[in-house]
């Protein structure tokens, strides 16, 4: 009788032992599974601010191409992609930089004083520089958590201007 009583509790310990490493395993899968996922979203969202931003900044400039409408200036010691246009007979700017952590936007009446911080947030970005090289080039480089991107723009309407 001890036999017949000792049997199906073997039966359930081994049921036991069996769901136990059942459960390890799919635990240890759903966690490499996790970690790849985080790995993944983290490299693609690095590479999305990354393209971006030089993506933003390079359309800008595309937009902005015309005689006299694209410059480099500096706002409060920090290179600035400077846009101009005129509406309605006034003159107008777009100013592009970086400023605490973020490559901001400010669209302003031309000479009219302006605060880094009242630009309007576009993305993150570290740094920003922008400089006119020779032959109607404009060289934007950008500095974001992923490392910095450059692209290097032929300005079809000439050399730009100085601000």
């Amino acid at each position: 009788m001890k036999r017949s009583l000792r049997q199906p509790y073997m039966e359930s310990l081994m049921a036991l032992a069996l769901f136990g490493v059942f459960a390890a395993c799919i635990t240890a899968v759903l966690l490499t599974g996790a970690g790849a996922y985080r790995r993944l979203t983290e490299r693609d969202n690095n590479a999305y601010d990354r393209r971006t931003a030089l993506q933003y900044v390079a359309a800008k400039a595309r937009q902005g191409d015309r005689e006299g409408g694209v410059a480099v200036g500096s706002l409060t010691e920090r290179d600035a992609l400077v846009l101009a246009e005129t509406i309605d007979g006034s003159c107008y700017e777009t100013w592009i930089y970086c400023y605490d952590g973020y490559l901001r936007e400010l669209f302003t009446e031309q000479g009219t004083d302006l605060a880094p911080e009242d630009g309007e947030k576009v993305l993150r970005a570290e740094d920003f520089r922008a400089r006119m090289e020779r032959d109607g080039l404009l060289r934007l480089d950008i500095l974001t958590a992923a490392g910095w991107e450059t692209e290097v723009l032929s300005l079809r309407s000439g050399e730009g201007s100085g601000i």
